[in-house]
């Protein structure tokens, strides 16, 4: 009894490593057993026959339908959640990946992992426009724009409750460093007048944010004077001119200075001039290395969260395969006899019962990607940035995430047909025929 134990644990264990293993297998590795698994089909006496038994499983589904509909419908339900979950993380992660670039920078307090804890004092922005390799517009002047950032809460257009927007105080110069920065409706806000531009994400996400909408932020009324849109985090805060903001929120200092660089050589140079200069205790990196690391994060919990869900989902998918496929090789019992009576051996036999799995799966798969793929795709959501401020984005259904849900759908119906193959493969036949 106990090595018998032994034995099963021991199976389970090299059952789940494997499916470990396959999970994270790349396309070439799945490519090369699928080529051997149809080579050996197709080559061996073995093969051959385990073909010809499958087409005998495959002919007599539709009078298993109901039954074998349960594999599917719960495979399919597996893989929708899964690429869904990791769809709103891929989503999350390109939209801030888009926002930043390798010809921008960001300057920082030392130490400093975000805006929102940075502080950088006025007399340092001269300083700062002084270092080499900043880019110089056609009138030789430094491309910067000291920034402020600060958290506002507006209504949300789907329930009416207050969340964290992002208010952002410009210089003119930002429209000259984000050139991805496009106004699609009304103007550009005026230097010193309440006046405020709001992204195409953020019009959507609040109210009260159209053109010529009036709003009271930091107890002074603010007036939309224009839409941009940028395709990036961008598109979900709301800009205008530093100072003004700066005055209506008592904001003494700055909290980051994006400045251009001349691409990888230009940033380097940036960075040793600042570490030469002991006025200058502040750091910089790329605005694509900052708004990657903003990401990371959430995109992390996101993706081990959904594959979490889907795991115990998976669960559950295969203990319905187990019972389906179960009694499948109940109700088959006399074919199987038949076909061991005349010669169709055991490893045949574990085979077809195993290929029908995973053709059920494979069908589970596909309906759980194209069901994930219409529903999800492009849908717009928001969720709270690093910046403790909403940052709306899209889910992003990826040719990546429909390969990976197949896989899944794959180890699904490999677990939930083997036991039951094998159980068809040891069924006696003598007994078997005499039963039916």
């Amino acid at each position: 009894m106990k090595n018998q134990w032994m034995r099963n644990a021991l199976s389970i264990v090299l059952l789940a490593v494997g499916l470990g293993v396959w999970i994270f297998l790349p396309w070439y590795g799945v490519l090369a057993v699928a080529v051997g698994v149809a080579a050996w089909l197709l080559a061996t006496r073995t093969g051959r026959l385990a073909l010809a038994a499958t087409r005998i499983g495959i002919a007599s589904l539709p009078q298993r339908w109901g039954a074998s509909s349960v594999i599917i419908v719960g495979i399919a339900g597996v893989v929708g959640v899964l690429v869904a979950m990791l769809a709103m993380g891929e989503g999350f992660s390109a939209t801030l990946k888009q926002t930043g670039s390798d010809d921008t920078a960001i300057i920082l307090r030392g130490g400093s992992q975000a805006e929102t804890n940075s502080v950088i004092m006025r007399d340092q922005v001269p300083l700062i426009g002084t270092l080499a390799g900043i880019r110089k517009d056609a009138s030789g002047k430094p491309i910067l724009s000291p920034e402020l950032s600060q958290i506002v809460n507006l209504p949300t257009a789907s329930t009416g409750e207050d969340a964290n927007a992002q208010f952002r105080g410009v210089s003119e110069a930002a429209w000259a460093i984000r050139p991805q920065v496009k106004l699609i409706e009304g103007r550009k806000f005026n230097v010193g007048v309440r006046e405020l531009v709001v992204g195409q994400g953020a019009k959507n996400q609040y109210r009260g944010l159209d053109l010529g909408k009036k709003l009271k932020l930091g107890n002074q009324e603010w007036t939309v004077v224009g839409v941009f849109a940028s395709g990036d985090a961008h598109d979900s805060e709301l800009w205008t001119d530093i100072e003004t903001l700066a005055s209506a929120y008592d904001r003494r200092a700055y909290q980051s200075v994006t400045v251009g660089v001349d691409g990888k050589p230009g940033f380097k140079q940036l960075t040793a001039a600042l570490a030469a200069d002991p006025r200058l205790k502040l750091d910089a990196m790329t605005t694509r290395d900052y708004y990657t690391k903003q990401s990371t994060g959430l995109t992390t919990i996101i993706k081990v969260l959904g594959t979490v869900i889907g795991a115990i989902m998976a669960i559950g998918a295969v203990f319905g395969a187990l019972n389906t496929m179960y009694a499948a090789v109940a109700g088959r019992a006399r074919e199987i006899a038949t076909m061991r009576a005349i010669g169709f051996r055991g490893t045949p036999v574990v085979m077809a019962v195993m290929l029908e799995t995973m053709l059920l799966a494979l069908l589970g798969g596909l309906l759980g990607g194209l069901l994930a793929w219409s529903i999800f795709n492009g849908y717009s959501v928001a969720t709270l940035g690093a910046n403790f401020s909403q940052v709306v984005f899209q889910f992003k259904v990826s040719p990546e995430l429909l390969w990976s849900g197949l896989k899944w759908a794959l180890g699904i119906g490999l677990v939930g047909g083997l036991f039951p193959a094998l159980r068809a493969a040891q069924l006696p036949v003598t007994a078997a025929l005499r039963a039916s």
